[in-house]
């Protein structure tokens, strides 16, 4: 079942469960999704859907972090159940000791010594990690190595 079809088949079961949260969200996925489609002028790919998917995701997790600052509860609410709504699409998040096991890798093949590699080396892991880590966290990570 490819992505379209799940969220379609969501939005109906949130439309029958009067989940008005859950299918304001689902819209929201579907119309990136749907805007990517008409800017590339063509149907995405698997890959194609889950960059869509990460930027709804980082879009929520910048909110949730302003609205935190600026002490805004009642929104940092609605953003935080948003993004679980948004989570249920993405693959599975790699803990940090997997992630610390491919930056390790990375590091050894890209023969990175020194943080002047860092950007070579995050040029190499994050097609590797895309979806499934965040990428701040990755990128502690790999200072961590290069240090």
């Amino acid at each position: 079942m490819s992505l379209l079809e799940r969220l379609n088949e969501d939005m109906k079961q949130a439309m029958r469960n009067k989940e008005k949260e859950k299918l304001t969200v689902i819209r929201m996925i579907k119309a990136s999704l749907q805007n990517e489609a008409i800017k590339l002028g063509e149907e995405l790919n698997e890959e194609q859907e889950l960059t869509v998917l990460s930027r709804e995701v980082k879009q929520r997790k910048d909110s949730l972090h302003e609205f935190e600052k600026a002490g805004r509860e009642d929104l940092v609410e609605k953003i935080r159940t948003e993004l679980q709504y948004v989570e249920l699409y993405m693959p599975k998040q790699l803990t940090e000791e997997e992630v610390s096991k491919i930056v390790a890798e990375t590091v050894a093949e890209t023969g990175a010594s020194s943080k002047a590699d860092m950007g070579k080396v995050m040029a190499a892991i994050m097609p590797k990690v895309k979806g499934k880590a965040d990428g701040s966290l990755v990128n502690k990570l790999v200072q961590q190595h290069l240090s």
